[in-house]
């Protein structure tokens, strides 16, 4: 036959409570009564709560209520609530878990649970950690259900705010070219022009000296050409009255045209046209004339590109 710490650990009940409440109790009766009453606690809370009460009762001076000449106590009563118990350690759970302290001795005796009424407790006490245990791993779900939620809707936001901020770089490393490009070109302009205008004067020097060598009339001077300047490039562009420019864009999908302010970026129109196909843009072509629009050109402006008033472009 099972001991009752067998009959426990059967049960499901942890070993540290199932030794704890037969040291306690007085039988299998006592022990599942001792483990209803602390089913809610841990093992240390137990523990210390043990340790409180027997502290609390070696400082008590109070002396127990005697009993008439001739009784002999059977149980114990709770003056406060009325249960009985059979033994002391029984009490002294109750007054843990209740905070009642008016205990007496009674002379009635706590009759102990037929064979029928242990199944009938024990299939009870199963029935309650069986709903204890579901409500548990319902509320796990609940709480996974619940945290997997929050990880998808964080990661969302993170990645839009990455996809947000490398598109900013992504036009500010392309104008930031686009303007390294234009100075190189604006340079390039100023130099050349500065030996324009240093080669005719050297000519108009030395017609001047050949002259004077000569004794022959000066001739009349040409009007020298002028120094650029370094607050810009020596260019003159046409002023145009296009307010939108009209493409014919070309893609794996098919062809179809757009029209877009003059203003609109070739980023803009890149992710238009990602938009419209689903398919990432790396450059544009322009065949006439033959032209290569990159990354380093998505941060212009279709007027600066010279895209209008239409073009034809090869999406790559």
């Amino acid at each position: 036959m099972a001991s009752d710490l067998e009959t426990l650990l059967e049960m499901g009940f942890g070993k540290d409570k199932a030794e704890l409440a037969v040291r306690k109790s007085v039988g299998l009766q006592g022990a599942l009564e001792w483990l209803e009453t602390n089913q809610d606690k841990s093992y240390e809370e137990i523990i210390a709560t043990s340790t409180n009460l027997a502290n609390a009762e070696s400082d008590s001076n109070a002396e127990p209520r005697a009993l008439k000449p001739g009784e002999e106590a059977h149980s114990l009563v709770c003056n406060e609530c009325g249960k009985k118990f059979r033994s002391q350690a029984q009490a002294e759970f109750h007054a843990s878990k209740t905070q009642h302290v008016d205990f007496a001795e009674s002379t009635e005796e706590v009759a102990p649970l037929t064979e029928a009424e242990k199944k009938a407790r024990l299939e009870e006490l199963r029935q309650k950690l069986a709903e204890k245990r579901a409500g548990m791993s319902e509320q796990d779900k609940i709480d996974k259900k619940r945290n997997e939620e929050i990880r998808r809707k964080s990661t969302k936001e993170t990645q839009d705010i990455k996809e947000d901020l490398k598109k900013k770089e992504q036009i500010k490393d392309a104008a930031a070219k686009r303007k390294e490009k234009q100075d190189e070109v604006e340079a390039k302009a100023r130099i050349k022009a500065k030996i324009a205008a240093d080669k005719e004067e050297r000519r108009l020097r030395a017609e001047k000296e050949k002259v004077e060598r000569e004794g022959r009339a000066a001739p009349v001077a040409a009007q020298a050409i002028p120094a650029p300047t370094t607050s810009g490039p020596v260019q003159s562009k046409r002023a145009s009255a296009y307010t939108e420019a009209r493409l014919r864009l070309q893609t794996s999908a098919g062809n179809f045209q757009k029209t877009f302010p003059v203003t609109t970026t070739l980023f803009e129109v890149a992710a238009a046209v990602t938009q419209e196909t689903g398919t990432e843009v790396q450059s544009f072509v322009q065949n006439f004339p033959k032209k290569v629009f990159d990354a380093v050109d998505f941060g212009a402006s279709l007027k600066e590109l010279g895209l209008v008033p239409s073009a034809s472009l090869i999406v790559k």
